[in-house]
């Protein structure tokens, strides 16, 4: 049997397991990432971890700045389909018209929903219930082409944006390796997106800027979900007539309330934390990340600083 023709477009450490399920089953002609850029605490200049494992495994690679500046190079490439997983960069018409099949898009929701950069974050953020996997050939739009494949998944409780991403990778490799299979049997699927489209945009360092008295208790947990990956949650701690922003790392919801301001310490228990009072309803601050130490337990947190119940600390 004469094996698919590829091309891989990715970019960051989620792409890599689908880059090697390509490997496996095709025959990878070429692998397109995002330029090398400043990474890490030294801020020095390395490839992302597409190009790391691409080279790993010997496969000729391409990083452009503008992916318009590698048409040629592309286009030289005989393939039958391209495949993308978090590449992010936008392809026009002329890159989508290379490949014989077309281009193909594994993307992390179940589509029209969460439409966007962004959507295992902002399904917590936005409180759903659901998401999944959608396999689908990329067209001009947005997130907007023909669906080949979906798989769901339950978003529950305790879940974040790692462990949500820890679930919805491996669902994605299992519809990938189904989809190459059908295509590779001559079935190609196209079946148009169903309901109306929510979006998914990217987070940016303000979305983590999170105030109490502007956020219900339910939206300020599910935005601490939601950021556990990308800009840190942080709310503001005022302290002797200072200001500083105090990162959330584990926060938790409570039916116990109490009429107060928002931002006002309800109770400090130890092995629970800081509760707090929100716009609506109150939540537990379990573990806090204050800047230039470690992390560690709220309520330790708490009696370094000497927070009592009444003080309205968590408000500007």
């Amino acid at each position: 049997m004469t094996l698919l023709k590829t091309v891989f477009f990715g970019t960051p450490a989620l792409s890599v397991p689908y880059l090697d399920l390509l490997h496996q089953l095709t025959e990878v002609q070429l692998v397109v990432t995002q330029a090398d850029k400043p990474r890490g605490r030294g801020m020095e200049v390395s490839a992302c971890p597409v190009k790391q494992r691409a080279q790993q495994l010997g496969l000729p690679v391409l990083s452009p700045e503008k992916l318009k500046d590698a048409f040629d190079q592309i286009a030289a490439v005989p393939f039958d389909l391209g495949v993308a997983v978090a590449y992010g960069k936008i392809f026009r018409p002329n890159f989508l018209a290379l490949p014989k099949l077309g281009i193909l898009n594994v993307h992390f929701s179940l589509l029209p929903q969460l439409r966007g950069a962004a959507p295992v974050q902002q399904a917590l953020i936005q409180g759903y219930a659901q998401t999944g996997i959608s396999i689908f050939w990329i067209r001009p739009g947005m997130d907007d082409g023909p669906l080949f494949l979906q798989k769901p998944a339950p978003i529950l409780p305790q879940d974040n944006a790692q462990t949500l991403f820890d679930k919805l990778i491996p669902l994605g490799l299992d519809g990938l390796k189904d989809v190459l299979a059908q295509i590779q049997a001559g079935r190609l699927v196209q079946q148009p997106q169903q309901g109306e489209p929510t979006l998914a945009p990217m987070l940016q360092k303000e979305d983590a800027l999170l105030r109490p008295s502007l956020l219900t208790a339910v939206q300020l947990h599910n935005r601490v979900r939601g950021l556990a990956c990308g800009p840190k949650p942080k709310v503001p701690f005022c302290h002797n007539g200072q200001t500083e922003w105090l990162q959330l790392v584990h926060t938790e919801l409570t039916q116990d309330d109490a009429p107060a301001a928002a931002g006002t310490v309800l109770r400090v228990e130890r092995n629970r934390g800081i509760l707090v009072k929100c716009k609506e309803g109150s939540i537990w601050f379990n573990e806090v990340h204050p800047a230039g130490k470690k992390a560690m337990p709220a309520d330790a947190f708490a009696n370094g600083r000497g927070l009592k119940a009444g003080d309205g600390v968590f408000r500007e």
